[in-house]
């Protein structure tokens, strides 16, 4: 075999696990009673066995030496911190972090370990990412006291992460969008109007240098107003839309940042929850508010969401729903109709995560784009384009074939 060879077979022995060694060995993968894996593989192979095969009882430990390598894999993680500890770095050192994000959330899923996040320990060794943050926010009150601490330091992890990620193109979609329709006297390099300044200095073209010489520059005025704008983030709270949850509620803190808009932010499932203090104060506070799951109430959700609208045509309206509705489902459509006709930017984000467009009610989202409400599953890297288009009264549905991911099938088909 070429060393190419060996490496594939020992690759399909870490997925397929110690079950399969005799048939790559009849592959081709070395001698009868030669072990495939030898040292570090061996420590991956047990981190991997902890998770994917058998019942739990032996420490991926045990499975550091070569012999073990001939028995079924029947490791597990069992009760023991000292276990869990270890595993948790063996997995951190072997694999690289987004896989380790993936292992992490079977461990809970799978093997129900919610010790991980119930150990101060334990926890502070988990890899912080928009999973574990959902589990954390599943789990709710069930978080005991001593964990609490490192629980918010993980959440806060996140929380900067994501700000880190989207806060600069948020700001600058929004300050531009609302500040491009005026022009100030004063230069800045950042509010240059190239539009106009090309537009206005065309008789100023010298034909010979093939050179645009401008008489007169035109800037943008920057200067921000004051709640010029209301921004309603309606979240939905069920359990499917966790991932969607964590990134609405954090770009709904950046949004309550802004002086020019004034921010509002909603949870619900059967009851609604308004968020809009904690959203401005700490974006991690109002996570640990948001509680996955239960039933879903839309339309009782968007009657108080209405309160807020006081400038119909200066309002954005941002349901963040599967449109799965528990409620009075005509109702919910009638008033999201009712919103658009009178002037509030209205838009439907089936999904606001990088996972794609979850199960959604078909019916609903048709219905809707009928009145010209668009409804669509969107990238929270898009949302600063879909944000400053509204503002500036670009045609939504253009927006939502821009910005938006592929629909994707509704429950049931």
């Amino acid at each position: 075999m070429t060393t190419l060879d060996q490496e594939q077979v020992k690759r399909w022995r870490l997925i397929l696990g110690a079950a399969a060694e005799e048939k790559l060995h009849g592959a081709g993968g070395g001698g009868a009673n030669e072990p495939l894996l030898h040292g570090e593989d061996m420590l991956m192979d047990g981190a991997l066995a902890a998770i994917y095969d058998g019942t739990a009882g032996v420490s991926g430990a045990e499975h550091g030496n070569e012999a073990a390598a001939s028995r079924p894999r029947t490791a597990g993680l069992g009760s023991s911190s000292p276990k869990l500890a270890k595993w948790l770095g063996d997995v951190r050192a072997f694999f690289p972090p987004d896989i380790v994000s993936v292992i992490q959330a079977d461990a809970v899923q799978r093997k129900g370990l919610t010790q991980l996040l119930f150990e101060p320990e334990l926890l502070s060794q988990v890899k912080p990412d928009i999973g574990m943050v959902a589990t954390l926010m599943s789990l709710g009150g069930q978080i005991p006291e001593r964990t609490k601490e490192t629980a918010r330091k993980l959440v806060r992890e996140v929380v900067d992460e994501i700000v880190k990620r989207l806060a600069q193109d948020l700001t600058r979609a929004v300050t531009g969008a609302l500040n491009r329709r005026q022009h100030s006297p004063l230069p800045s390099m950042t509010g240059l109007d190239w539009t106009t300044t090309i537009r206005k200095n065309l008789k100023h073209y010298d034909t010979e240098r093939k050179l645009l010489i401008p008489e007169k520059v035109y800037f943008f005025d920057r200067a921000r107003k004051s709640k010029e704008w209301t921004v309603i983030l309606d979240i939905d709270q069920s359990g499917s839309m966790a991932s969607s949850v964590i990134y609405a509620s954090i770009v709904g803190s950046i949004f309550a940042s802004m002086p020019a808009l004034d921010t509002r932010v909603v949870a619900f499932d059967t009851e609604v929850v308004d968020l809009s203090e904690q959203c401005a104060n700490d974006p991690v506070d109002m996570l640990f508010g948001v509680q996955l799951g239960g039933g879903t109430d839309i339309n009782k959700s968007i009657t108080y969401c209405e309160s807020f609208i006081s400038e119909p045509k200066k309002t954005i309206f941002l349901l963040v729903s599967d449109l799965y509705e528990g409620g009075n489902r005509t109702e919910m459509i009638r008033r999201l109709k009712d919103m658009h006709e009178a002037g509030v930017k209205t838009i439907c984000l089936l999904a606001l995560s990088d996972d794609g467009v979850p199960s959604y009610d078909v019916e609903v989202a048709k219905k809707l784009a009928q009145f010209g409400i668009p409804c669509f599953g969107c990238s929270p890297d898009k949302l600063p384009e879909l944000i400053e288009g509204a503002l500036k009264g670009m045609n939504l549905q253009m927006l939502a074939e821009r910005t938006g991911s592929t629909a994707g099938q509704s429950k049931g088909q």
